[in-house]
């Protein structure tokens, strides 16, 4: 199967864990995911299968979107409610002190990567270093924040939602952290709801408990094939370029088209990417337009002959 299957993860599950299940579940070794999710969060976990998976590191979407419960006054080692307490202490912060704070939050943000995290500082994970309980020297790294919106703050118990739009590589742990140190009086993730990866929003995606139902019915590849996306819809930010079928034919075998004979004809940008699909519907490859060539080269390969 070649294409992308969306899970909605469920609480304490690794991604590589759903990624194990739908391995069974489809009857398919090659199966990977567009970005790890922490054992305690939930949400949209896009899988890539077969040759897909060879998308893995141009998606043209990667940034996340979250809903995110948070409470304020306490730390603990790992960020988050599950972690070991490290401080605790009354806090009385108002809405307005929450609110005033975000446009700070908001943009281009330096952040720090928390000591429970996948992130390697010389060739180890950072969470099995945390785990020996070692602290080490990370470096800032630059996340985009695009919206982050309090959906509900409740003064009494100090705690809330945040809805959170981010790029690639942002850690909703850390952002919370830093608004509770902000405040003076630390804050914690009580929740983590990932709401749209790669495009893909919850409406888009299944649990595993349904997952498995459908996998009862009937032969377990053949039904879970059901669930499955084309490999470009991955690419739909990218204009379709239907060609013929010699055309497909070369670019199948990697040979660049000319431009001028196809529907980009003095429309075709420098650098333009597309979707160069077969009259049959059948997505072969990327193509990346060459103006001074007048052609458009592979730019990633998706087709497979003996798919």
């Amino acid at each position: 199967m070649n294409g992308v299957i969306v899970v909605n993860k469920p609480q304490e599950f690794t991604s590589f864990d759903v990624v194990a299940v739908m391995r069974r579940l489809c009857g398919q070794r090659k199966i990977g995911h567009t970005g790890t999710l922490d054992p305690m969060a939930e949400g949209v976990l896009p899988l890539l299968l077969g040759t897909a998976t060879r998308a893995q590191d141009i998606l043209p979407d990667s940034d996340k979107e979250y809903t995110a419960g948070f409470r304020l006054g306490m730390t603990t080692d790992t960020l988050d409610i599950w972690g070991e307490v490290k401080t605790q202490c009354e806090s009385s912060a108002k809405r307005e002190d929450i609110l005033s704070l975000l446009p700070g939050f908001t943009g281009e943000i330096s952040q720090l990567p928390p000591m429970y995290s996948a992130v390697k500082k010389n060739g180890v994970r950072l969470y099995d270093l945390a785990r020996q309980g070692a602290v080490v020297e990370r470096e800032p790294r630059v996340v985009t924040i695009s919206e982050l919106v309090l959906l509900d703050f409740d003064e009494a118990s100090q705690t809330g939602q945040l809805r959170v739009l981010c790029s690639k590589g942002t850690y909703i742990r850390s952002l919370i952290d830093d608004i509770g140190a902000r405040l003076g009086v630390g804050g914690v993730m009580t929740s983590l709801m990932r709401t749209r990866a790669c495009g893909f929003t919850l409406e888009d995606a299944k649990t595993l408990d349904e997952i498995r139902e459908l996998s009862k019915q009937g032969e377990e590849p053949e039904n879970t094939r059901s669930l499955l996306r084309s490999v470009d819809s991955l690419f739909d930010v990218y204009e379709k370029l239907i060609v013929s079928e010699k055309q497909a034919a070369r670019f199948s075998n990697g040979n660049p088209l000319d431009a001028a004979k196809t529907s980009l004809k003095g429309s075709a940008q420098d650098g333009q990417i597309v979707r160069v699909c077969a009259r049959s519907g059948e997505f072969i490859a990327l193509g990346r337009v060459d103006i001074d060539a007048g052609v458009i080269k592979v730019y990633k390969m998706f087709y497979q002959k003996d798919a």
